[in-house]
């Protein structure tokens, strides 16, 4: 699916019409509620369903309701996931993670959390799981709930216009394969440069 997701959406519309909404709000809900399921192709298939509304096979405003909803309701699923394991840490019934390490990570959610919730938005895997450690860090909900609102509308609203304006333009049209595994290139590559500067500085 990853690599044809261009053939997944084409397939879906035609297929089950109306239901293809549903199918869209489940894979952004799963792949933002969900911590065992980063790899799902969040902001692709974003891009993806712009240029189908660009080429009037969906609804835009359809589109940027459903997506933005399934996104908020995803995260917020994810800190209730989170803020429980937290409380198992407090209580000593995760052996495997240190208080101190939650501690550290709850002050670093009081200084930092919201702009990280933002931010997290266009960072494949890292978007999963930053809701789940702000529930372990025990960042308040009322302050969550607003950054998750403000994230999940820019995140889809960004990505649905770029697809839905580039949607039109011949050569996107005729190369959506690619511009869809590019779309994953560049949203992957932030991760893995963090990734690679960590293991130098655990080298040294």
């Amino acid at each position: 699916m990853f690599f044809h997701l261009d053939e997944f959406m084409a397939s879906a519309v035609s297929e089950y019409g109306i239901w293809a909404y549903a199918i869209l709000f489940l894979i952004i809900f799963i792949e933002t509620g969900i911590v065992i399921a980063p790899f799902l192709p969040g902001d692709s298939l974003i891009f993806l369903a712009g240029t189908f509304a660009a080429l009037g096979s969906l609804d835009i405003a359809a589109l940027f309701g459903i997506m933005t909803a399934a996104a908020i309701i995803g995260d917020s699923v994810n800190y209730y996931i989170g803020s429980h394991a937290g409380n198992k840490v407090l209580e000593g019934r995760m052996p495997y993670v240190r208080k101190e390490h939650l501690d550290n990570t709850r002050r670093f959610y009081e200084k930092h959390g919201g702009k990280t919730i933002i931010m997290a938005r266009f960072l494949p895997i890292i978007r999963t799981f930053a809701p789940f450690v702000a529930g372990v860090a025990g960042m308040k909900y009322a302050t969550f709930i607003a950054y998750n609102v403000v994230g999940a509308m820019l995140w889809v609203a960004s990505f649905l216009a770029l697809g839905y304006f580039l949607g039109n333009v011949p050569l996107v049209r005729e190369n959506l394969e690619l511009m869809v595994l590019a779309i994953i290139a560049l949203s992957v590559l932030p991760a893995v440069a963090g990734f690679i500067r960590s293991r130098k500085t655990w080298a040294k």
